[in-house]
């Protein structure tokens, strides 16, 4: 198992006692949701994060990191963040995209 993998367990762990998270897929990966909308998800040995235009990882301390661009004919998805190192701060953004997500559906 990848480490992003063993990360994305450790997330699941991280939100068992909420019921309103569920697992579910985003782009054929598992990922974690919010009453059916995915806020993070595991992709190719990374983890991505919907954190929102406004979000600065730099505030986090975070300078290791990519814009979502599956598309090879299509600009970056703007909300999500790919991390493929920093694994101690996944659990917080985690809660910031999770309250992000929660904010947006209300």
């Amino acid at each position: 198992m990848h480490k992003a993998e063993q990360q994305f367990e450790a997330l699941i762990e991280h939100f068992k006692n909420q019921p309103e998270i569920t697992e579910g897929k985003m782009m054929s990966s598992r990922g974690l949701q919010y009453k059916g909308k995915n806020f993070l998800f595991n992709w190719d040995d990374k983890m991505c994060f919907r954190l929102g235009r406004s979000f600065d990882p730099a505030s986090e301390g975070l300078h290791q990191y990519s814009l979502l661009n599956p598309f090879k004919s299509k600009p970056p998805l703007k909300d999500w963040f790919v991390f493929t190192t920093d694994f101690e701060k996944w659990p917080l953004l985690a809660d910031i995209a999770l309250a992000k997500m929660k904010e947006e559906l209300g």
